[in-house]
């Protein structure tokens, strides 16, 4: 059965502006009410408003240039002429800001339910249902319900004439667990918490020391500082592709340490746009070209390090090290299907290969740190194979 979205946008905030266009990790309100929409599998998704100001206007146009069809409806009968016949209707309250999870997990529900909150000082500000509960701001309902209240409406409020008719018609009521209440934000600071919750939530477990020790500061950081402007995660990635290139031309060029300062700093960059995207509710494909590439590239300036220690210092034993490192490295990558376990964390990884450089680099000890590279590749290598032969089957 088609699943579209119904996004209320007409209330007004305390200053006068639109609830809709309250902003909320670098974008407005309505923009991550759409992602969640979006995530959820609805389509077509429609904002009901009254008028449509520029701001608004704006943030439907980066939503399409994203890949994201919405339209602006200006009455419920324009609405109903866009859903399918048959289909279900995710509703989304007008200042509702829902955590995406809640939106899926009614979105899979195949029947017509209303997420609740309970009756309480905290949840003061949401519609009340009754003396034990009141609406959460997030709905499922039948298409053909919202064609019946276009009909009957009059001067109604839409949103809560279809709570109102849905809880008439047998509604499910689906308690909002803890961790997944919504919030109906009346002015920008109600959203504050919600956005740290977001970040906070961005995080994943990281798969090699360097990103779970030495990169968490940075990374959080970064993130708070991006999060709130247009920077996209593919720029970050192509950011951090460009910084590796740049490396393996500087090592050629002979100036080694900028070399290595430019790959310690493209080091987060991936982390910072995986987080970003999720937030946006974006995800990064984990196939995108920039990502791909990241790896390569840095072999490449594994190689032109060994290259100019070759013509410069040590002879062709760098060259031959840093080619033999690199062919580890790589073999290790391709044998890495086991299970993640804590040994995972200190295998050979590009962001624990760069940042062990850093002493090195001080010492200008270049040919050693080759050396300590080869010499960790080809442990992890072998590691791999072992306890590859060490599981089951």
């Amino acid at each position: 059965m088609a699943l579209g979205a119904l996004i209320a946008a007409y209330v007004e905030d305390d200053s006068g502006g639109l609830r809709a266009l309250l902003p909320l990790a670098g974008r407005t309100l309505v923009e991550y009410q759409v992602r969640c929409a979006s995530a959820a599998g609805a389509a077509p998704i429609l904002v009901l408003v009254e008028r449509v100001p520029q701001a608004l206007q704006d943030a439907f146009e980066r939503l399409r240039i994203e890949g994201i069809g919405v339209f602006p409806v200006g009455d419920v009968h324009e609405a109903v002429s866009r859903f399918e016949a048959g289909s279900t209707i995710l509703l989304i309250g007008d200042g509702i800001a829902p955590p995406a999870a809640l939106v899926e997990q009614l979105a899979e529900d195949p029947e017509s339910t209303v997420a609740t909150v309970p009756d309480d000082e905290a949840h003061a500000a949401f519609e009340r249902i009754d003396a034990q509960s009141r609406w959460a701001g997030v709905s499922v309902i039948e298409g053909e319900l919202l064609s019946s209240t276009a009909r009957m409406l009059g001067d109604w409020d839409l949103q809560s004439t279809l709570l109102r008719r849905a809880i008439q018609e047998g509604a499910a009521r689906a308690p909002v667990s803890e961790g997944m209440e919504p919030v109906l934000a009346e002015e920008p600071g109600q959203l504050a918490e919600f956005q740290r919750g977001l970040l906070a939530g961005s995080r994943v477990e990281r798969s090699d020391a360097a990103s779970r020790f030495a990169l968490p500061p940075i990374e959080d950081w970064a993130t708070e500082q991006l999060v709130e402007s247009q920077v996209r995660p593919e720029w970050l990635l192509w950011t951090a592709v460009g910084l590796t290139l740049a490396a393996a031309a500087t090592f050629l060029g002979g100036w080694l340490g900028v070399g290595i300062g430019l790959l310690i700093v493209s080091t987060p960059l991936d982390l910072v746009a995986s987080r970003l995207a999720a937030v946006r509710l974006r995800p990064l494909p984990a196939r995108y070209w920039a990502r791909r590439a990241i790896w390569p590239l840095a072999g490449l300036a594994l190689v032109a390090l060994g290259w100019w220690e070759w013509r410069n210092a040590t002879g062709w034993g760098a060259i031959i090290t840093a080619l033999a490192a690199a062919a580890f490295a790589h073999a290790a990558v391709l044998e890495r299907n086991t299970p993640p376990g804590d040994w995972d964390l200190w295998l050979f990884s590009r962001r624990n290969a760069i940042l062990l450089g850093f002493p090195f680099a001080l010492l200008g000890a270049w040919t050693a740190y080759l050396v300590l590279l080869l010499a960790y590749s080809g442990t992890s290598f072998f590691l791999i194979q072992k306890l590859r032969r060490a599981l089951p089957g």
